[in-house]
């Protein structure tokens, strides 16, 4: 039974079915596997918890925005 399992920051209810229907049709197509065979799990992280070129991703995010006016 294939296993998907992703890593994010938050997302709310449809972001994740999205994400999990999406991920599990995709994965079957490429595997030939029929989709009610896939596991998908969703870990959630605080995006103070990521890191991009030694910023955590909220402030990237912060500063992006910042920038956009």
């Amino acid at each position: 039974m294939p296993y998907i399992s992703i890593e994010s920051g938050a997302l709310d209810d449809v972001q994740k079915e999205q994400l999990i229907g999406r991920l599990t049709e995709v994965a079957s197509e490429i595997m030939s596997v029929p989709p009610e065979f896939f596991s998908v799990t969703i870990k959630e992280l605080p995006e103070k918890n990521f890191g991009i070129g030694g910023k955590t991703i909220d402030r990237v995010k912060a500063e992006y925005r910042a920038s956009r006016g």
